[in-house]
């Protein structure tokens, strides 16, 4: 069912609630004083990946209207690491009232699951705002790699055993989890590399010094329409709107492997629950209109929109499938 999400978001309308929550005793110190208007300064938004990548793409891409819309600065601060982890644990712990995050999975499901010793913990620690999109993954080689086909690659690649290495932006991030997964579905056994974002590891892989891949869609067709890629196959379960040219997996014979990479909007946990809802309605606003819609969707996502419990639904049934890969594979962070 779709989410109902209201509109006329203003500052206006936003400093009522706000001052509502005071009212009632919700929102934090940072709140006051009494009916505040929120926001009352620069509103960073920060991504946990280089510029360049995907999530940074979408921040930057929001940016501009969810500035128009705040009426005021709207900044995107790169904090890399930990595979966005940094950056996750920076927005949770932040009480200046005016810090979000952009965040994918794994940093706001498994990432306690994989590391006890992460500083945050993303059930508690987060205020889930709005998931803004969802897309498979493509698993992506050099054009050099042996096989004609994908099903000859395939073959190449059982064969080839931990001769192959892959990369993945982090450990615990949904590519590295997707590749373990793949490897036990597929029969095959590289060995994971990782490395800061997805444009270091199109480099790497142009340069030939890792054989195999899970990258978003549009990085990976912008790659192979320049002819220094080849697509193997998607993780969607049939062909993908926002990637259709790529058969699934399943296509070329690896059945029952189904994976998503989404991103969200989240905030700390402090950020009173009416002020989250509203500004929940804004983000979806925004990437359900037409323009940028057709925006992220070149950047090869396809646009959801949804209201904090939305958000908090997915979480948890992400937390639960990715959280039995990372057992089952008996996956731990470095």
């Amino acid at each position: 069912m779709t989410d109902h999400i209201p509109t006329g978001f203003s500052r206006r309308h936003l400093s009522r609630i706000l001052g509502a929550a005071l009212a009632l005793g919700l929102a934090p110190a940072w709140a006051a004083p009494t009916h505040a208007p929120w926001p009352t300064q620069t509103v960073r938004l920060v991504v946990g990946f280089p510029a360049g990548s995907s999530p940074d793409l979408t921040a930057r891409a929001l940016a501009e209207p969810l500035s128009k819309a705040l009426g005021q600065n709207v900044i995107v601060e790169n904090k890399v690491g930990a595979g966005g982890n940094i950056a996750a644990d920076f927005v949770a712990k932040s009480t200046d009232g005016h810090t979000l995050g952009l965040m994918i999975n794994g940093n706001m499901t498994i990432a306690r699951i994989l590391n006890p010793k992460v500083p945050y913990d993303p059930l508690k620690d987060l205020a889930p705002i709005s998931l803004i999109g969802k897309a498979p993954l493509v698993l992506t080689v050099p054009t050099n790699a042996p096989g004609q086909t994908a099903q000859e690659w395939l073959s190449q690649a059982q064969k080839a055993g931990d001769q192959l290495s892959y990369a993945s932006p982090g450990v615990g991030t949904v590519a590295h989890l997707g590749m373990e997964l793949l490897k036990t579905k597929a029969n095959i056994a590289p060995v994971h590399v990782p490395y800061p974002g997805n444009p270091q590891i199109v480099t790497a892989m142009i340069g030939g010094q890792i054989q195999l891949a899970l990258l978003p869609p549009a990085m990976a067709a912008a790659q192979v329409r320049g002819g220094k890629l080849r697509a193997i196959g998607s993780t969607s379960t049939g062909r993908s709107s926002v990637a259709p040219e790529v058969p699934s997996l399943s296509e070329i014979g690896v059945k029952n492997y189904q994976l998503e990479i989404w991103n969200a909007l989240a905030a700390p946990v402090s950020m009173p629950t009416p002020v989250a809802k509203q500004l929940s309605a804004v983000i979806s606003e925004i990437v359900r209109s037409p323009d940028m819609r057709a925006r992220l969707f070149q950047q090869g996502w396809q646009v959801v929109g949804s209201s904090p419990e939305g958000l908090r639904n997915r979480i948890e049934a992400d937390t639960q499938a990715l959280g039995q890969i990372i057992r089952n594979q008996n996956i731990q962070s470095p």
